[in-house]
């Protein structure tokens, strides 16, 4: 690891001091993602700022607008167990308790969560090329071992996919992201806080340097009473999606009167079509309807030597969820969708 000086703050004004917009500066909150990246040398750092004596960043508040505040150094456990949570955005809740171990989702932050980073095995190894790691090396991921990379959304410099399910669930709820930085403040839509590859992997998303994320806010409509998390992985526990979706409906009348559906584990973020969703407007929940909703999310999805099956498991994921939305209590271990 290399050597960096370490500093303490207490509020996000001087968070944003201490960053100086400068890139070489980090903050750590929960550590549960950057101490790996340091210690494998994976990321450098000139400046650690720790940030969790930022009281004002720990907690959950309801808004006026009938919304909910999740603070940005509220840890995922906190926020997943929260009575608030499990009541109004059981799917949040849903997908947080997907995600990880309990020890690392006692330490992990909601605003660490956003900015994680890739589990490429090729981003990790910094003996083999990487583009998002080393800009102009390469891809060895493209060739290479590929069982859990992207199949939409990538580019020739990068088929990396980003590995939170909370975020999956904060995609499909509409949240949006709250920023503090030396420009002032800032609120950007959720679907907008992540980037796709394309020629610039090593960007992982439009925060700016010296910006700190304070809080993420829900809207008012959190879909408690139809909704899913579905992640499908390689084992039961600790491992990340190989594909994971998050389906929440507003059915009145056995029709359709709005839908969500966002994936994770497929791309360089959640992954979200509002066609899709469009197209299940007012219809019935069928299986004809859900499977040509999975055809549209899926248009143009591409697999490699290693992950192709991941298209046809996607679209089997996206129906059997869009069936369990419909009953949440088919969630239940050992319950069985009614198929």
């Amino acid at each position: 690891m290399n050597n960096f000086s370490y500093t303490k703050v207490k509020n996000t004004e001087q968070a944003i001091s201490q960053l100086n917009g400068d890139i070489r500066n980090k903050i750590v909150a929960g550590g549960t993602n950057i101490n790996d990246l340091l210690k494998y040398f994976i990321t450098k750092a000139d400046k650690l700022v720790d940030i969790n004596s930022i009281s004002e960043n720990k907690s959950i508040q309801r808004l006026d607008n009938g919304g909910v505040r999740l603070g940005a150094l509220h840890t995922n456990a906190d926020t997943a167990y929260d009575p608030i949570i499990e009541e109004r955005y059981p799917l949040l809740s849903k997908a947080i308790l997907a995600g990880a171990s309990a020890q690392i989702r006692n330490m992990a932050t909601n605003g660490g969560n956003l900015l994680q980073r890739t589990r490429c095995y090729y981003f990790y190894d910094i003996n083999t090329p990487c583009n998002k790691r080393d800009p102009g090396s390469g891809c060895s991921a493209i060739k290479g071992y590929n069982r859990i990379h992207a199949i939409l959304g990538q580019s020739e410099n990068c088929i990396a996919v980003f590995p939170s399910d909370m975020c999956v669930a904060l995609a499909a709820l509409n949240a949006t992201v709250n920023i503090s930085g030396p420009e002032g403040d800032r609120v950007l839509a959720f679907a907008e806080f992540h980037r796709l590859p394309g020629d610039t992997p090593n960007i992982d998303n439009n925060l700016k340097h010296g910006e700190v994320i304070t809080s993420i806010d829900l809207p008012e409509k959190g879909f408690p009473e139809n909704y899913s998390y579905l992640k499908l992985r390689d084992r039961s526990s600790y491992a990340f999606a190989l594909v994971s979706v998050a389906t929440a409906f507003d059915l009145q009348n056995n029709k359709i009167k709005e839908a969500r559906i966002a994936l994770g584990g497929v791309a360089h973020k959640p992954w979200r079509v509002i066609e899709a969703e469009d197209f299940l407007k007012d219809k019935e929940p069928t299986n004809e309807n859900f499977s040509a909703a999975a055809k549209i999310i899926l248009q143009g999805a591409k697999g490699y030597e290693h992950n192709e099956f991941k298209i046809e498991l996607a679209k089997r994921a996206i129906i059997r969820n869009c069936f369990m939305a419909l009953n949440p209590e088919t969630q239940r271990p050992g319950a069985k969708p009614s198929l």
